[in-house]
Parts: C-alpha cells; sequence; structure tokens
C-alpha cells in the first residue's frame, strides 16, 4: 500500500518535469523562465508552504516536544553525514567537486517534493507535514552556514544575517509563533497560503524540466559523478537516518517515516543555486540534482516499502 501510494505521488510530481522538457523543446516555453518560477518558489511558496502547514495543526503542548525532537535529530543526523563523508573524503575535501558531494549527500528537497510524498502516505495527520518543516528549517540553517562555507571556501558569507533572512528561517519566524499563540488565519488567507503550498511539487519539477531542457541529455546522465551524489542522497542518507531513529528510544512509527522519507529526497536545488553563486562545479551539481530527482521515482517508494 506505501509503496503504491509513493509511487504515485513521485510519478505524478515527475510529470511535471516532463511537461516542462516538452515546452522548451516544442519551443512554446523557455528555460530562462526557470528563473522566474524560482523567485516564486523562494519568495511566496517556501512562506505559504510554512504557514499554511502549522496553521492545519491544532495547538497541543505534546507536539512541541515532538516537533523539537525533529528538528535536533534531523540536524544531528544531517551533521553525522557530513562528518562521515568528510572523514572518508579526506584531503579530496579541498576539491569543488568533493564539497558538492558532502553537501548533497545530506541536503535535500524536503519542503518541495518530501512533503507531498509525505501528505499521500498520512493525509490526516498535520503533524507529519510540520515534522517536514522542521527538517526543511534544520537543513535550510545549515545550507546558510555550513554549505555556505563549504561551496566559496570563504567564511565571509556566513553570518547570522544572512543565516535569519532568507524566506525559509523567516517563514519559520512567523509560523511557529502564530501557532504557539493559537493565532488562525481568516479563511480566505489561509486558502490563498494552502493553494500556494499545493503549487510548490509542480513549479519546482516544471522548473527542472526547464533546466533538463537547456542542457545535453548525454552529459546529464552520462556524468558518474551525479549517480555517485545520487547513491549517497537517495540510499546512504535515509539508511543512516533509519539507523538513527531506531537507536532512539519513544518514536513513534509516524516519525519514524517521515524522517526517512524527508531524508529520501532527491539533492536540493538550493545547490545548484549557490555553486552558481560561488562558480564551484555547478554543472555537476545540476547533474546531481537532475539525475537524484528522476531516480527518486525508484528509491523513495521503496524506503516507503522498508521504513
Amino acid at each position: 500500500m506505501a509503496f503504491s501510494v509513493v509511487f504515485k505521488s513521485i510519478f505524478t510530481m515527475i510529470s511535471f518535469m516532463g511537461m516542462g522538457l516538452a515546452l522548451v523543446k516544442a519551443r512554446v516555453a523557455d528555460s530562462s523562465h526557470a528563473k522566474s518560477l524560482s523567485a516564486y518558489l523562494i519568495y511566496c511558496g517556501t512562506p505559504a508552504m510554512f504557514i499554511a502547514s502549522f496553521q492545519e495543526m491544532e495547538y497541543n503542548s505534546a507536539n512541541n516536544i515532538w516537533l523539537l525532537k525533529a528538528f535536533l535529530i534531523n540536524m544531528g543526523t544531517q551533521i553525522l553525514i557530513f562528518s562521515i563523508l568528510a572523514l572518508l573524503l579526506g584531503k579530496k575535501m579541498k576539491e569543488g567537486k568533493y564539497r558538492i558531494l558532502s553537501i548533497g549527500a545530506f541536503m535535500g528537497n524536503v519542503g518541495f517534493l518530501g512533503q507531498p510524498v509525505v501528505l499521500s502516505l498520512f493525509p490526516n495527520s498535520p503533524l507529519a507535514s510540520c515534522y517536514c518543516m522542521m527538517f526543511a528549517l534544520s537543513m535550510n540553517i545549515l545550507v546558510f552556514t555550513l554549505g555556505e562555507f563549504l561551496i566559496s571556501g570563504d567564511r565571509k558569507y556566513v553570518s547570522l544575517k544572512r543565516l535569519i533572512l532568507n524566506p525559509t528561517v523567516l517563514a519559520a519566524l512567523v509560523a511557529i509563533p502564530m501557532y504557539a499563540l493559537r493565532i488562525k488565519l481568516p479563511d480566505v488567507v489561509f486558502n490563498i497560503m494552502y493553494t500556494a503550498r499545493s503549487m510548490n511539487a509542480p513549479v519546482c519539477m516544471l522548473i527542472l524540466g526547464f533546466r533538463l531542457a537547456s542542457m545535453n541529455a548525454k552529459e546529464v546522465f552520462g556524468e558518474p559523478f551525479a549517480y555517485l551524489t545520487s547513491f549517497l542522497k537517495l540510499i546512504a542518507s535515509p539508511l543512516i537516518t533509519l539507523a538513527v531513529v531506531n537507536l532512539i528510544p519513544g518514536l513513534d512509527n509516524l516519525f519514524k517515516v517521515t524522517m526517512v522519507i524527508a531524508a529520501g529526497t532527491p539533492c536540493a536545488s538550493v545547490i545548484l543555486a549557490i555553486a552558481e553563486v560561488h562558480d564551484c562545479e555547478s554543472k555537476r551539481a545540476a547533474y546531481s540534482v537532475l539525475v537524484s530527482s528522476i531516480l527518486c521515482v525508484i528509491t523513495l517508494p521503496l524506503l516507503a516499502l522498508f521504513s
């Protein structure tokens, strides 16, 4: 049952990537439109996703502990995965491609891809959706600290201001206090947030389709590095997460499955954005994001089946 539900959800989302690819190939859309769609996701879709998720959940003091656990366990697991890779790679970490590999192994598309999959598995559990948001928050903090430093190689890009003044953290600073203070948005505003959240996955996959259309397919699918990154992100990372959550006593099945699915999402598009800004192996970053996004059609349903 879980395999079928997740497969249908992922297949539906991947179909939007195919639409994006077809639109560009048919010359009725331009691959440069991906930049505008990305701006929508970052500045509209992300805040809507956070706010809608926490607005759906009724305040419960017991949930606060679970949300904190989700944040801390996710943060710890991501740091653990990076530490293992850094230890194994050693001096190779000086090379840009291995720095991309090390963050691609744990930074995933949790919000735009992971949350819809979790919602398909647990449609009546707002808490599961919020677990994904805590995962996304912990990852975002690492993106603009560890990730930014690794890709740029310069500490000047790591700052408290940059960490706080990004849409994910700002959205959390709005959504979580509203949840804690039991502030509910008017129905018309909530419906806007909910609809925008629902658009995130299709828009994200359209963007990937646009990008794929602008690249040489033989280069994308003939790059061994992309498959190595995909293996680490889609298989190794969720298996390590599965081991961690099974070692921690008192975690229920909802928590465990959500954490493993979120950990098994494909490489986050933000990796490509930062790689492009700092001119660090942007092609390999793009290939890793695209290949892992396609391969997750196979891996995510299997994770749902065995987690």
